[in-house]
C-alpha cells in the first residue's frame, strides 16, 4: 500500500457508536434457570470425570440446548456488533473451581483458551498485585492503574466478574472501525501513519528465537477486512530497545489522536460489570478498557475477575505480521504467549 491509497470507510454493525448502543439493551443477555441449570450440569460432569479445566473441549461440556445458542453468539461476536454481556451466574452457589468450570466450558463452546502470559495461564487473573506498569515488565491488568483502550493478543477475551472495586474499575468500550472512520475523515495523513509498522514491546515475554519487540501497524487492511492492534504503553516502551526506529513527531501525533478518539464519550461505551456478569468482546475490531479503582481494604472484598483469551473457528483471516505476536496465524490454532518451557495451566488462585 502506497500512502495515498487508504482502505474504504468502515460500515456494518461492529462500526457502531457509544451513545446509539447505550441506548439499546440487545448486547445484553440475561441467563435464564434453564440456561443455569445446563452449565451446573455441565459443570458436575466435568468434576466427576475429574478433567483439567485447562484442556477443556466442547465435547467435554455437552450443553444441549444452551451450546447452539452461544454458537450464535459467536457470529455476533465475530461478524456482528462485536460485544456480548451476558448475566445472571449465581456465583453463590459455587466454590472458586466450580466457576472457574463454567467459565472454561464456556469458552471451550466459543474458541480455544491461549495462554495468556510466560507462566502459560489459560485462566488469568485480573486484580491489582501492588505493581507498577512504570515497571517495562509489568502488565497493566496487575495494577489499580487506568488500563487505556488496548486490545488483546487473541480473537476474543472473555472476562468473568468475581468481585466489584469499592470504587472505579468500570468497564469501557470502542469500536475501531468508528476511530478509523473519524480519522480518515479528518485526518488522511495521520491515519496513513496508523497503517505503518511501529515497534511493540514484549515486556520481558520472549518467545524462543524472538526479539524482545516486533514490528507492527495499529490498523492493518488484509483480506478486506480491517484489524486494530493497539496498547499504546507497549509502542513506547518498546523505544528502550537501541534497535527501535525512534518514533516520529507524526507518529506521536496519530497516537495522540487515537487515544483522543478512543476516549471520547461520543465513540465510546461505559459498563460496570458486577459479580456474575460475562463480558466477550472481538478483539480484532474493538478496543477495551479499565477505569482506575479503589479497593476494599480487605483481601477477600478485592476486585477480582477472570480472564479467558480465546483463539475462535470461523474467525478473520489475519495479515502476516501478526505471526510475530501471536506465533501462528492459523484460524482456530493462534494468539497467546508462549516461551521456553510454558506448560498451559488453569490457576484457580493467584499465582
Amino acid at each position: 500500500m502506497n500512502e495515498v491509497e487508504l482502505p474504504p470507510l468502515q460500515s456494518g454493525p461492529a462500526a457502531w457508536r457509544g451513545p446509539d448502543i447505550a441506548a439499546r439493551d440487545d448486547w445484553i443477555v440475561q441467563l435464564s434457570k434453564k440456561q443455569i441449570a445446563e452449565l451446573e450440569a455441565a459443570m458436575r460432569t466435568v468434576s466427576a470425570r475429574n478433567l483439567d479445566i485447562a484442556q477443556l473441549a466442547r465435547n467435554d461440556f455437552p450443553l444441549p440446548s444452551l451450546g447452539s445458542q452461544l454458537d450464535s453468539w459467536l457470529r455476533e461476536l465475530l461478524h456482528g456488533r462485536g460485544f456480548l454481556l451476558i448475566r445472571g451466574l449465581p456465583l453463590e452457589r459455587y466454590s472458586r473451581r466450580e466457576a472457574a468450570t463454567i467459565f472454561m466450558g464456556i469458552g471451550a463452546h466459543l474458541g480455544r483458551a491461549r495462554s495468556q502470559n510466560a507462566k502459560g495461564h489459560v485462566l488469568g487473573h485480573v486484580c491489582d498485585l501492588g505493581l507498577s506498569s512504570t515497571d517495562p515488565n509489568v502488565r497493566i491488568y496487575q495494577t489499580h492503574e487506568r488500563q487505556t483502550f488496548h486490545t488483546d493478543s487473541c480473537d476474543v477475551v472473555g472476562l468473568l466478574c468475581l468481585r466489584e472495586a469499592k470504587s472505579g474499575g468500570d468497564s469501557l468500550l470502542v469500536s475501531a472501525l468508528t476511530i478509523f472512520n473519524e480519522l480518515r475523515a479528518a485526518h488522511p495523513d495521520l491515519l496513513a501513519r496508523l497503517l505503518s509498522p511501529m515497534a511493540y514491546d514484549r515486556r520481558g515475554e520472549v518467545p524462543a528465537g524472538q526479539l524482545p519487540f516486533f514490528m507492527i501497524p495499529v490498523f492493518s487492511w488484509y483480506a478486506n477486512a480491517l484489524t486494530v492492534f493497539y496498547q499504546r504503553q507497549y509502542f513506547e516502551s518498546a523505544q528502550r530497545f537501541s534497535e527501535v526506529p525512534p518514533l516520529t513527531e507524526e507518529d506521536i501525533k496519530a497516537l495522540d489522536l487515537f487515544d483522543t478518539l478512543a476516549n471520547n464519550p461520543r465513540l465510546n461505551l461505559t459498563m460496570r460489570l458486577a459479580p456474575g456478569d460475562m463480558q466477550f468482546v472481538h478483539n480484532h475490531t474493538l478496543l477495551h478498557d479499565r477505569t482506575a479503582f479503589e479497593d476494599w481494604p480487605e483481601p477477600a472484598r478485592k476486585r477480582h475477575l477472570l480472564r479467558l483469551w480465546l483463539a475462535c473457528p470461523g474467525a478473520r483471516e489475519l495479515p502476516p505480521a501478526f505471526a510475530a505476536r501471536y506465533g501462528s496465524i492459523t484460524i482456530g490454532d493462534r494468539g497467546g504467549i508462549v516461551v521456553p518451557g510454558t506448560r498451559l495451566n488453569a490457576p484457580l488462585d493467584l499465582t
